[in-house]
């Protein structure tokens, strides 16, 4: 990991996160920062490698990120006990959500670029 791109990560998210505090914007600061930083990058045209092995090294460590939600859930675990109706069916509904909506915006994509699915994918008669 390159600490030079490690702090550009961390700027990206400092400055999403003053524009959401000065804005009073609905969305999450690390969002903006996302967005300001794939900005950047399509400007330059190009992902750096420095940028994208210190990228990687977050994505392989990724999982240790939950872990202060999986303490949460068994800190809170009477309340999750009280409201396990509501949580699984807010999990249902959003799951089946997400995949509609993936799902729609893939076929969309699909149109708008032209293209279909290859002779592996269509069904055999």
């Amino acid at each position: 990991m390159n600490l030079g791109f490690v702090t550009l990560l961390l700027v990206c998210q400092l400055v999403g996160e003053t524009l959401t505090r000065l804005l009073a914007l609905e969305l999450p600061g690390p969002v903006i920062g996302m967005i300001i930083l794939f900005v950047g990058l399509i400007i330059r045209g190009h992902v750096p490698d420095g940028l994208r092995a210190t990228a990687s090294g977050f994505l392989n460590n990724l999982s240790l990120l939950f872990v202060p939600a999986g303490v949460g859930v068994v800190t809170h675990l009477s309340l999750v006990a009280d409201e396990w109706l509501a949580i699984t069916s807010a999990l249902a509904v959003s799951a089946v959500v997400t995949i509609a909506v993936t799902a729609l915006v893939m076929v969309w994509l699909s149109r708008l670029t032209g293209n279909t699915p290859g002779p592996e994918a269509q069904k055999e008669d």
